[in-house]
């Protein structure tokens, strides 16, 4: 089974940056695709960023529009940790923030786009972020 925590959420100012991590615990060793959705209260969830972690892949990434030149999704092989380095944030990036993980069925290619949220077996719990003006 695997299991995904969260952490390094917060409250900044307009601007500022965090660093999301998730750790991954558990045999990922079939899973192709990771993912960052977030949701912010009445809204629907959104993908955010996802990446291709597969031994055949050659990591891409994917990125929503909203988020391009400010998210950087990574992953530390090693320590099986998946990152979001979040820069210039922006009031409307106030959400819960949550990884993802497929459990090796099929994923549509990431150069396609974020893959919707049903492909994705395995979540976290999220962590909060938000953003003041």
């Amino acid at each position: 089974q695997v299991q995904l925590v969260e952490s390094g959420g917060g409250s900044v100012q307009a601007g500022g940056s965090l660093r999301l991590s998730c750790v991954v615990s558990g045999n990922t060793d079939s899973t192709h695709s990771m993912a960052w959705f977030r949701q912010a209260p009445g809204e629907l969830r959104e993908g955010v960023a996802a990446i291709e972690i597969d031994e055949d892949s050659d990591g891409t990434t994917a990125y929503i529009d909203s988020v391009k030149g400010r998210f950087t999704i990574s992953r530390d092989k090693a320590k099986n940790i998946l990152y979001l380095q979040m820069n210039n944030l922006k009031p409307e990036d106030t959400a819960t923030y949550t990884c993802a993980a497929d459990r090796g069925t099929w994923v549509p290619p990431i150069y396609n786009g974020i893959p919707a949220a049903y492909y994705f077996d395995y979540w976290g719990q999220g962590t909060q972020v938000t953003v003041s003006s």
